[in-house]
């Protein structure tokens, strides 16, 4: 990924938090050291085993969703610092109804500290200098504190310095302890995932700057080499961040220089400007993601997904609940789980069986195939879409009935299908069996290598016979043709059934 921030999170932060709690002291820093190196191990070998082709299963429902649910989060957790106003509630949503019914308990200085920089970068943003936009804003601001404090005589609004100490000085290099690992294999592996369907919905939200998005194996090396050089420097275990990249794509990112660039800047910053960063108020960097959270919101986007259909409406909003009301490692989880409950649905759903009707010198006609099979006639079927998991039954439930049909032939086409999986053998071996009992047969054409070695795995082709399979052919139509000229040859061998029979 071009834009992706990878820095640490709040999910990782706390994961990494609950896997020190046992650890003091010197002992939590040699532990954070070597949580973060397995935690890039793993990542590193994740990117490496290709996992990243696993995303290809979200759809961009459940990524709209997910994204939406994200650009909310970062509205919502900027109020408290907008503010000052600590809701008792836990939902987001009823924290907002909360703060919105306790404006009388807003601190005014900050409250308008945070609104005049959401101002400033929206106007800036109709000017010449919008790349500048969020800098200025925050400067002109934090001067603007300066001053109040000055004529005050006191700060009456939450500073930088005031929740943080900014050290004058870069990490020093350190060692991890090896003895460690066995205790800390499994956070960290926890801790692996967490960064790993973070990053992934970064990657997927946010494409590169050729329109195409990234490769996600290659995100997952990457973070996982990041976190392995950051545990010699006594990092916290990092990721993929949504509003870290959200503030650098709105900033005007256009290439990897910016997170490089950003990275040096703030090595400058610590060792300079430490004391100036404290004197940005909280409240403005509450009234930057306020306005980044809104510019990720994407209504177009929100829109087409709207207007493509049920399944998809369900999916973005059972992701968006999931990612406002859950953890985000188990929002993207969920957002993969309806991915691919919706690919099984659409796939099962979407099968269609026809029936070809040949025409003399000619191509065949396409119909619907038959409610039941007629006597002593050929009956050539092919299905549309997928033959897996529940398509295989839907196939079957729409397969002309055989049970009273005498001497009936039926050709089912395969080109397209390189292999077929075991529920829909199951298929072929009953329909065969309910065709022969009624002394008719079952036909497969254009079957691949590939399918054939399949079917012979599985007893399939010899309970079906070889001679009634044929095989793929180059040119359209032929294998189609031989088990026609086969079939009829066939049925004028045959003797045809007593009235009785």
């Amino acid at each position: 990924s071009v834009f992706m921030n990878v820095s640490t999170t709040g999910a990782l932060s706390v994961a990494a938090g609950d896997a020190l709690v046992n650890y003091s002291g010197d002992q939590r820093t040699t532990a954070l050291i070597t949580l973060a190196l397995l935690s890039g191990v793993f990542r590193l070998l994740a990117g490496l085993l290709w996992l990243g082709s696993l995303i290809r299963f979200v759809s961009q429902s459940v990524m709209t969703g997910f994204s939406t649910g994200i650009a909310l989060l970062i509205i919502l957790g900027a109020i408290p610092d907008l503010t000052v106003y600590t809701s008792r509630f836990n939902s987001e949503f009823l924290k907002l109804a909360d703060t919105l019914l306790n404006l009388n308990q807003f601190e005014p200085v900050t409250f308008i500290l945070g609104l005049l920089t959401i101002a400033l970068i929206v106007g800036l943003g109709f000017t010449p200098a919008r790349k500048f936009a969020m800098v200025l804003a925050l400067a002109v601001v934090t001067l603007l504190g300066v001053a109040i404090t000055a004529v005050l005589g006191e700060t009456v609004f939450v500073t930088v310095g005031d929740i943080t100490t900014i050290p004058r000085y870069l990490p020093r290099p350190a060692l991890p302890d090896l003895l460690m690992i066995p205790a800390l294999i499994i956070p960290a592996l926890a801790i692996g995932i967490i960064g790993l369907v973070q990053g992934a919905g970064v990657s997927q939200s946010y494409p590169n700057p050729d329109g195409k998005f990234p490769d996600v194996s290659r995100d997952f090396a990457g973070q996982g080499i990041a976190n392995i050089a950051a545990s010699f420097f006594t990092g916290i275990p990092g990721g993929g961040s949504m509003s870290g990249t959200a503030v650098t794509v709105n900033a005007g990112a256009r290439s990897r220089w910016a997170n490089i660039l950003a990275g040096f800047f703030v090595i400058l910053i610590v060792l300079l400007f430490a004391g100036a960063v404290k004197l940005i108020p909280m409240s403005a960097l509450a009234g930057l993601l306020i306005v980044v959270g809104f510019q990720n919101l994407q209504p177009q986007q929100i829109l087409m997904v709207w207007q493509t259909g049920r399944v998809a409406q369900t999916a973005m909003i059972l992701t968006l609940v999931a990612t406002l009301a859950l953890p985000l490692q188990f929002a993207i989880l969920i957002g993969i789980a309806v991915s691919i409950m919706m690919h099984v649905f659409r796939s099962s759903n979407q099968v269609r069986l026809v029936e070809f009707v040949p025409v003399e010198n000619g191509f065949p006609i396409e119909q619907p195939a038959p409610v039941s099979l007629p006597d002593r006639e050929v009956t050539l079927l092919y299905a549309y879409g997928s033959l897996f998991f529940a398509a295989a039954s839907t196939v079957e439930q729409n397969l002309p009935r055989a049970e009273d049909a005498k001497q009936a032939v039926v050709i089912l086409i395969l080109r397209g299908q390189p292999e077929v999986g075991s529920t829909f053998i199951g298929v072929l071996r009953r329909y065969a069996a309910t065709l022969q009992a009624n002394g008719g047969r079952l036909l497969l054409t254009g079957v691949n290598p590939r399918l054939r070695y399949q079917l012979e795995k599985t007893g399939t082709l010899a309970f079906i016979g070889e001679d009634n399979v044929f095989m793929e052919q180059a040119q359209m139509g032929v294998a189609m043709n031989e088990a026609l000229a086969a079939a009829h040859a066939w049925l004028e061998t045959v003797r045809p059934p007593e009235p009785d029979e």
